[in-house]
Formats: structure tokens, sequence, C-alpha cells
């Protein structure tokens, strides 16, 4: 009985655990409280996914009301594979979070923190797993409220200008995106998903749906900080808690990329309709300008939460290269490094918070040294930073080999060479922290430093283990890639 509910759990547990540890107002009982809320969301999520590989498509109507009248949470191959990584993601770094968090913030302002925690996957849950468009827009507010409150609980008071700026460029996003489901509804008459799959076909040559697409376009590029659209997400990661970055950075542009291949690959039609219109070309021109850009400008960067927000966008870059291939094989790459990159991401910006805790900075002169003070801290990042450039044996190798194939497959070679080319300018980045880390003297503040706790380590090195892994055996996550890839194309849903 309780598995035909999963669908409604998925989001309710962790929005009625959100209050809870606000209530209670007691940080390590908060803790507890996002722990089990975490663990039971992922837990769900594991429950629909083998449901979606026995059953087929899920469809559950709230309220007893049936779709397309009523609210409904509608879960196939391509969602079930966000929720298992977002869930999954959010539940490695909440037990991560309890060591950093005592340390900075007193025990009502735990609570509260862990009370947006929550809120936050709440809605990055909620926006994946409805089959509404209005809903869509709802948790993606909520998710939204709850991250610039988590982001301006950094130390840094530049961790506010951060915050303010997210909003401002959010709600520029969040507005886009209204406007283009507003504009939708009014052409159709419905808000559901898969009802709009079906009557979308037949006038999406019409001005107003054309204009819905600019508008979610636009919008949902700032939501995924597609460059040049990406300019609130470097300060965000920099300045804010480490489990707000690592959070931010392993799910929220990720249910951003579902969000785009949901709107363009199924509820306009498939890839068919997708590649009759400019955006293809778009994408691939800012992909290959955001790989460049965001990681030449990380090069250079003194502060390393910094350099690696600028490596997101890199990499965001490569996922909506693979996407605007129009390809089984390119969308299999893009949905595999959705994967491989939160884990890689969200693992390095937890080791990087063990840096935090014990040297209260991560600039790259302070880090001098420090490989041989935190030795597993730093090999966790030798290892992820190599997955990042795509070193084989490591998972991002694997998302990388598919978008080159569907480069190859479309006779580009030169495109073959700049991606080549911008994993070397990777390679140069995460070269610099080795340098300094391994090859120089320690610095002052390093010098007395030791190895970050267990508490913290041991969540990081999950998803250290599980870049190796999903770099050696990709059963899981390409075949699953694969197969959402082929339901996407034919705009199955």
């Amino acid at each position: 009985m309780l598995a035909q509910h999963l669908p409604a759990l998925q989001v309710v547990i962790p929005l009625l655990a959100a209050p809870l540890c606000a209530l209670f107002r007691r940080g390590f009982i908060g803790w507890l409280i996002a722990v089990a809320a975490t663990w039971l969301a992922f837990a769900a999520a594991i429950g629909l996914l083998f449901r979606v590989l026995n059953e087929g498509v899920i469809s559950y109507a709230m309220g007893g009301w049936a779709p397309p009248i009523g609210i409904e949470y509608r879960v196939d191959l391509i969602n079930v594979f966000v929720l298992v990584v977002v869930s999954g993601v959010g539940s490695v770094i909440i037990p991560f979070a309890r060591t950093g968090t005592a340390a900075r913030f007193n025990d009502t302002d735990q609570a509260w923190f862990y009370a947006m925690y929550l809120l936050a996957l709440t809605g990055l849950l909620g926006v994946t797993i409805t089959g509404d468009a209005f809903n869509i827009f709802v948790f993606l507010e909520i998710s939204s409220l709850a991250s610039y409150v988590m982001i301006a609980m950094g130390r840094d008071r530049r961790a506010l200008t951060a915050a303010y700026q997210y909003l401002i460029m959010g709600t520029v996003g969040a507005t886009f995106i209204v406007i283009g489901i507003g504009l939708l509804w009014a052409m159709t008459g419905t808000l559901n998903l898969a009802d709009l799959a079906q009557r979308i076909p037949e006038i999406n040559d019409t001005r107003p749906v054309l204009a819905a697409l600019a508008f979610l376009t636009v919008g949902i590029s700032l939501k995924l900080a597609l460059f040049p659209l990406h300019l609130w997400l470097p300060n965000a990661y920099a300045y804010a808690p480490a489990v707000t970055s690592a959070f931010l950075a392993g799910t929220a542009t990720k249910v951003a990329i579902y969000l785009f291949l949901r709107f363009f690959y199924t509820v306009f039609g498939g890839g068919g309709f997708f590649e009759s219109t400019p955006l293809p070309e778009m994408f691939l021109v800012l992909s290959v300008v955001a790989m460049f850009a965001a990681s030449t400008v990380a090069v250079f960067q003194d502060d390393v939460k910094r350099m690696f927000a600028y490596s997101s966008v890199a990499q965001i870059g490569l996922i909506t290269l693979g996407i605007s291939y129009v390809s089984e094989t390119g969308l299999t790459g893009a949905m595999t490094h959705l994967f491989n990159h939160a884990i890689i991401k969200a693992g390095i910006f937890m080791l990087l918070g063990g840096v935090m805790f014990r040297m209260a900075s991560v600039k790259l002169e302070d880090m001098a040294g420090i490989g041989r003070k935190m030795p597993f801290t730093m090999a966790g990042i030798v290892i992820l930073g190599l997955a990042l450039i795509g070193t084989p044996g490591t998972s991002g190798f694997i998302s990388k080999w598919w978008i080159v194939l569907a480069a190859l497959e479309k006779d580009q070679w030169w495109l073959v060479a700049l991606i080549l080319l911008a994993s070397l300018i990777t390679m140069l980045y995460v070269g610099r922290i080795v340098e300094v880390a391994y090859f120089r003297e320690p610095s002052a503040k390093a010098a007395d430093v030791r190895e970050a706790p267990l508490a913290m380590l041991i969540p990081a090195y999950v998803l250290v283990i599980a870049t190796i892994y999903f770099g050696l055996d990709t059963q899981w996550s390409v075949g699953l890639a694969q197969r959402a890839a082929a339901d996407l194309l034919a705009g199955i849903y």
C-alpha cells in the first residue's frame, strides 16, 4: 500500500520535516530530522525507480481528481533518474553538514539552516516529479527562496551580496518561466504536461507558442547558469557555506537541465520540433564558449571555491553541448554527465569544506603544502579533479566519451578537438592546485593544520568512491541515461 503513495511521499517527507526542524530549534535534533527525511526521500526515489523499471510510467493523481483536470505527479525514466541523483546527493551531504554547522551557527540558526535545506530539497524534488506546469513554478520558488537564505548564511559578508544577486537573477528567470507557462495555458487551456505534449504539436508554429518557447528558454537558461546567464553562480558557490555550495552544485542546476529536457524534448513534441528551431545551433555555440571562457577564468582564480564555481559553468556547457546534438548518443552523454558532474562537484565542495573547517581559508596561497597536512582531503580533491578532466577510470571520462561519440556521428572532428582542448584547460587549474598543495612548503596557515574530521571525510569519500565506481561500471548510469534519451527523442511522456 505504501508503495502506491511513493510519488507523494517523495515530496511530503522533506516538506513536513522542514517545519519540525524550525519548531524544535535545536541543532542536533534538526540534523537528525534532516538525516531521516533525506534518506527516506532517497529510499522513495529508489523505490520509484524500481517501480518504473517494472511497471512503466507512473501517474499519481492528487486529491482524487483525475488528470488533466487535477494535479498529477508523473514519473518516467527521465525524471526518476533525476530524482535518484538529487535525493542521493542530498542524503550524502546532510551527514557531512553536522560538523561545520555546529561550529559556525548557534542552536537556533542550525535548526533554521536544516529547515531551509529540506525546503530547498522539497522544491527540487517537486519540480522533478510534478506533471503540472504551474506546480513547476511553485516548487522552483520554494527551492529558490530557501537557497537564497542558505547562501546568505555564509560567514563572509559577500555572501549577502551573492544571495541578493542570485535573488534578482533568479526572480527574472522565474518570471520568464511563468510567462512562458501562461502563454502555453492560454493557447491550450491546460497546465498538465502530458496533456500539453498532446496539444502543442498541433499549434507549435503559432506565435504565442514560439513566444512561450523563447520565454522558457531564457528563464530555464538562467536557472541552469548557461553562459552568459551564469553571473549569479560564481559568487553564490564561492561565498556560501560549504554545505550549500555542495548541495547547489550537485542538485539545483541539474534539476534546471531536467526542465530544459522536459519542455523542449517532450512537451514541445520530441527531438523533431527542437531540431526545427535555431536552438540546437545556438546552444552549441553558447556551450563551446562556456567551456572555454569559464575554464579560462577558472585558471586565474586564487580562491579555490570560486575556481570550481567557474568550472561548474564550463561543465554545464558540456552538458548542454550534448543536448544540442539532438541525437540519442548526445542525450545519453548529457544525462550521464548530469549524474557524474553532480557527484564530482558535490564531493569537491564537501572536501573544500573540510579545508575551510581546518584553516578558515581556501585561498591557493594558504593551501601551499596542505597535501602533507591533509593527505586524505587533498587525495579526494585530486581524484575528483581528474574526473573533471575526463581521465580514464573515472566517471567524467565516460560522459565525455559519449559526447565525443555524438560529435563523431555528425563528422564534427573540429568539435572533438575543442572538447579535448577544453579538457586541457581543466587540467591547468586542477594542476595549479596539485602544484601548490604538494610541491610547495607549507604556508603559515597550513603549518599546524590537521586532517579534516572523519564526520566530514566519510560522506565526501562516498562520492569519491562513487566517481571511481561509475567510471568502471556504467551499467546503471549509462544504461538508464540511454533509455531516457530514447524516450526524450521520441517525445514519450
